[in-house]
């Protein structure tokens, strides 16, 4: 209930000062989750397999390109949350015009952009953390790469499902 009495505040304070409704607040507010929040995980996800891959490769400089694939895997998640984003600002026609919304609408653009924002945060990190081990695989046994892609991949699984809720939600919604 406080998240909705700080929404309610920064929205009024926002629409006095930007001429913006609450509901295109709401909206603009769930763009900006998705791509932060997505590309904050990316963030820590790539970060996490690039410090395995730069041990790596300090060893054996033949494995960068091996290496740099599965450090860029956790960086989906970002891409994700910003093509939801620019989804939801295309939707409002953000940069010609800004098309009108109900409060009611804007809260749910928001709440629909909350899959992929969640679970590109925390799936990149963690997809970080499995594309880290996978790295020291290819350093012991370059030879099976594949197996070593597979495990990142399947939490690239729950990204997509998530990129793919967020994406039929916003554009179930009429405006």
């Amino acid at each position: 209930m406080e998240l909705v009495h700080l929404f309610v505040v920064l929205g009024d304070a926002a629409s006095s000062g930007l001429g913006l409704s609450m509901g295109q607040i709401y909206a603009i507010l769930g763009a900006a989750t998705a791509v932060a929040l997505a590309g904050l995980g990316s963030v820590f996800g790539v970060a996490i397999a690039g410090e395995s891959a730069s041990g790596v490769v300090t060893e054996d400089p033949d494995k960068f390109g091996q290496v740099l694939l599965l450090q860029a895997l956790p960086g989906t998640q970002g891409i994700y949350g910003l093509l939801i984003g620019f989804i939801i600002m295309n939707k409002l026609n953000i940069f010609g015009g800004m098309t009108e919304v109900s409060q009611g609408t804007g809260l749910l653009i928001f709440i629909s952009a909350l899959p992929i924002a969640i679970v590109g945060l925390i799936s990149a990190i963690y997809q970080g953390k499995v594309s880290a081990a996978a790295i020291g695989i290819v350093a012991k046994r370059p030879e099976e790469l594949g197996k070593a892609i597979t495990f990142p991949v399947v939490v690239e699984t729950y990204a997509v499902l998530a990129l793919l809720a967020s994406f039929l939600l916003v554009n179930g919604i009429p405006v």
